[in-house]
């Protein structure tokens, strides 16, 4: 039986999204769901108690940079990332290859693999499909991540070309290299950025593989909103009804919605953490910036219509006092607040696909949260 399997309970009528379940070793998870990213082995500032108090489903870590520290080795000496962090429900691991786009300026991209400088020392690595898959076993993920090239926005045709046919290539070295597909999944990662010629042969490559599950990769990257949008609309119909589908690196609330409305079942995006740490919360009305001076005697929680425990327990004055005085506990109960927020809101967008009315439910958010296409860079 396969490691990990999709269940699609329904899908709405109204909007085409769907409601389903994802079953893995470690657990069921709901879909559409987001999942927070612990890069590291854990979500910057939060335990995993806290993760879930807020009923986060799965988290993500990175591949790439728990090879450098601490080391695999000593991950699956610990029994895999599970025990490691003290997390027991499902975790995901991307393969490296975003890290192969960010850190362009170290790195060079060859048929065997990616030649890297370490980030941290300068020390010369080397990163290939094969050795991202046994990172990756060791690691002791359910799921993991076909090795794949991220291709930059924009990107010429011929580069495309070329990018999109080396990381169907590496996707088949993935699976060759796999030695414990009883115990977990290993998604393929579509490319071919915005040029619908190469989605569709990216997709046709990876089906003839026959993966568990499906990662739409290359989004996110400095592409307009609408660009994503597109590309969802024209790649993920092109996709198996009875598997995972899973959009990597979005986390903006629009977003979410907008990738659930077009057959999104998993999306991940360090966003809600990175921005809490500068003081900025996510809202049921719009972004909030905690730490301007307007805040410093408002005494009202972040959210009014939010119920979690930082909006439960601390003010917008105090909390701003902590994130200017760059006190840890602030940037904590930021982090706790949006995650809580991006969590609590695919809730609601299940419940909406449940009861056949997520556009309703889309316009209703959309109109509370101040969200509208000349704004869009604000969210």
């Amino acid at each position: 039986m396969a490691a990990v399997t999709y269940e699609l309970i329904k899908t709405c009528k109204q909007s085409g999204a769907r409601l389903g379940k994802i079953h893995t070793p470690h657990g069921t998870i709901d879909t559409p769901i987001f999942m927070p990213v612990g890069t590291l082995a854990t979500v910057k500032t939060l335990s995993p108690e806290e993760l879930n108090e807020m009923s986060a489903q799965i988290i993500l870590s990175n591949t790439y940079h728990l090879w450098l520290r601490p080391g695999e080795e000593i991950v699956k000496e610990a029994g895999g990332l599970h025990s490691f962090m003290n997390w027991h429900k499902p975790i995901l691991t991307d393969s490296g290859g975003f890290q192969v786009f960010s850190l362009s300026k170290l790195r060079d991209i060859q048929e065997e693999g990616v030649y890297f400088r370490n980030h941290l020392n300068g020390e010369k690595l080397f990163l290939s499909p094969e050795k991202a898959v046994e990172i990756q076993e060791a690691l002791g993920a359910d799921i993991i991540m076909a090795f794949d090239e991220c291709p930059p926005y924009p990107a010429e045709e011929p580069y495309m070309k070329s990018s999109v046919e080396r990381t169907s290539r590496w996707a088949e070295r993935c699976l060759e290299a796999q030695t414990n597909s009883e115990n977990q999944a290993l998604f393929g990662i579509v490319q071919g950025g915005a040029y619908e010629k190469y989605r569709k042969q990216s997709v046709n490559d990876l089906l003839s593989l026959d993966f568990p599950g499906y990662a739409i990769g290359g989004l996110s990257v400095g592409e307009p909103k609408e660009i994503m949008y597109e590309v969802l609309e024209m790649t993920t119909p092109l996709l198996p009804d009875d598997k995972p589908r899973y959009l990597m690196g979005v986390g903006s609330a629009d977003a979410l919605i907008e990738g659930a409305i077009r057959g999104i079942d998993m999306f991940d995006c360090v966003l809600p953490t990175r921005i809490a740490r500068n003081g900025t919360c996510m809202t049921s009305t719009g972004r909030l910036v905690v730490r301007n001076a307007k805040y410093a005697r408002d005494f009202r929680p972040i959210d009014e219509n939010c119920d979690c425990y930082t909006c439960r327990n601390y003010s917008r004055a105090y909390i701003r006092h902590l994130v200017k005085a760059n006190e840890t506990f602030g940037f904590r109960l930021t982090s706790y607040h949006n995650l809580y927020f991006l969590l609590n809101l695919m809730k609601n967008v299940r419940d909406a696909i449940q009861e056949d009315r997520l556009l309703d439910f889309k316009e209703e958010f959309f109109e509370q949260y101040g969200f509208n296409k000349e704004n869009a860079k604000n969210f």
